[in-house]
């Protein structure tokens, strides 16, 4: 599996985009600094276009909490390396249900097993 840098995309089932944005800043592969928990965590999603207001049916406007996908074995000043099989839940109807994953990790180079 490989690592996720800051030029990874992530996206919800509905194909919005999560953005992405680092907390750690010493490593990098390819000058890209590279994901630790819980970057994906808590990030706002643009573009979802599961939305039907009459309905009650609301876009995914943030990601949740990751189910799975961080490394149990490499870390970086103690937190766990996203990898790219990091999936979890969004914010959007039905609660519960809908997903966001990894569409590229952003580089090609680096991988590590869970």
């Amino acid at each position: 599996m490989r690592w996720l840098t800051e030029d990874a995309t992530l996206a919800c089932d509905h194909g919005g985009s999560v953005s992405v944005d680092t907390t750690q800043d010493f490593v990098r592969i390819e000058k890209k600094l590279v994901l630790v928990q819980p970057n994906p965590e808590g990030r706002s999603i643009r573009g979802c276009p599961n939305s039907n207001p009459v309905a009650g049916i609301r876009s995914c406007l943030t990601t949740l909490k990751v189910k799975e996908g961080y490394s149990t074995f490499v870390r970086i000043a103690k937190m766990p390396v996203c990898l790219d099989s990091i999936q979890g839940m969004t914010d959007g109807t039905p609660p519960g249900v809908v997903n966001y994953k990894v569409r590229s990790p952003g580089q090609d180079f680096v991988e590590a097993t869970a």
